[in-house]
């Protein structure tokens, strides 16, 4: 669901009127830009920081430039001669058909600043300026997990999401217990005795399976799916830290999902299943294998992903597994209304609802095609 958080007049404006400078030392002057795929510093920093994810990794970065060719940027108050300090990545997503935009990060369910919480206010409005101002894209959008309060003369557009993780410090006989008895206890004890076979790895074979039923999950709701080259090139820039999971009944695969790794942390992305076979618990197995995985390496925190506010069905759904729920607000500023309202076919405004109600009408056949198509305009 779109709120509109804060609205100025829909007007450039200019250096010298902007308060988002006040609130700290940092100018559009002390604002460096720098590729972080041909930066020898990114790596360190990102596996350095506590604050990053899998979503700041070059291996996510490398695999978003591969498939949709994103150039990626990132900006920092530190030199190009000095060791990384701080930095903020974006990738450029320059589509005629949604326009010019600084998204950080596409296709990521969330993306920290990783920066002071102090000094993070006056950076990003010395970056708002120079980029907005300056450089002419449509708005600029940030995926933060907590709020940042950023004084700025600029449209200030807040898209809200449900986003959930587990606490993995429990032992897992505690963990289980605290999942709802019917919705998963039930179910994952219903697959161990129908005999649901668990495969995992990251093979073009396991790839195959979980394209075919991701496919047929996206196009049932009417949503175009990825390109499976998207998904090979996460395989192949994420290495071991990404893992295809398979359940399966006898020969026939029934669910599947995609789980990445990155040091603490265990990232549930991408799920599907086959929806006749949806009673044997597959999925709830996925979750458990997942979550046993990454409670025996000694990680704490499961993350279930962002929902969209209105799906209440999926959003409790991830509440009976324990996890601890929390609101995740994607941030646009703009310098008009207009400007921050492109096409994203996950939130609830006319042009998502437009473009579901058509896909609803197509063949199976034709919205996945549009798939190939559109996702490298979206971000």
């Amino acid at each position: 669901m779109a709120v509109l958080l804060e609205q100025a007049p829909a007007v450039a404006p200019t250096a010298r009127t902007s308060p988002g400078l006040a609130q700290s030392r940092a100018s559009t002057a002390d604002i460096h830009c720098f590729e972080p795929l041909a930066d020898a510093r990114w790596d360190p920093f990102v596996q350095g920081h506590s604050r990053s994810s899998v979503f700041h990794t070059s291996a996510w970065l490398e695999a978003l430039h591969r498939t949709y060719g994103y150039k990626l940027v990132a900006y920092s108050t530190s030199s190009p001669t000095e060791p990384l300090e701080n930095a903020i990545v974006f990738g450029r997503v320059e589509s005629w058909l949604t326009g010019r935009r600084l998204v950080s990060l596409p296709f990521s369910d969330h993306c920290e600043p990783l920066i002071g919480t102090e000094e993070a206010p006056g950076t990003i409005a010395a970056i708002l300026n120079r980029e907005l101002q300056q450089s002419g894209w449509s708005y600029l959008e940030m995926r933060p997990l907590g709020t940042i309060p950023v004084t700025t003369p600029y449209v200030h557009t807040g898209i809200e999401y449900a986003f959930h993780q587990l606490d993995l410090r429990p032992d897992l006989h505690c963990l289980f217990n605290n999942f709802h008895k019917s919705c998963i206890q039930r179910k994952i004890r219903r697959a161990e005795r129908e005999g649901l076979v668990y495969r995992e790895g990251s093979s073009e074979e396991l790839l195959d399976v979980f394209c075919r039923l991701f496919e047929l999950t996206r196009i049932k709701h009417r949503v175009p799916p990825q390109p499976r080259q998207w998904f090979r090139n996460l395989m192949n820039c994420l290495g071991p830290a990404l893992k295809i999971r398979v359940a399966s009944k006898a020969d026939q695969p029934v669910a599947a999902m995609i789980t990445l790794r990155h040091k603490g942390t265990m990232v549930y992305k991408y799920g599907c299943s086959d929806i006749c076979f949806n009673h044997l618990g597959g999925m709830q197995l996925l979750y458990w294998n997942a979550i046993q995985e990454a409670k025996a390496a000694g990680l704490s925190c499961f993350d279930f992903g962002r929902t969209d506010a209105d799906q209440q069905g999926l959003i409790t759904y991830k509440n009976r597994w324990g996890a601890i729920q929390s609101l995740l607000t994607y941030s646009r500023y703009g310098c008009s209304s207009r400007a921050t309202h492109c096409l994203d076919l996950s939130a609830g405004k006319w042009k998502a609802r437009t473009a579901k109600y058509v896909l609803s009408h197509l063949p199976g056949g034709v919205v996945s095609k549009i798939g190939h198509f559109l996702y490298s305009h979206i971000g």
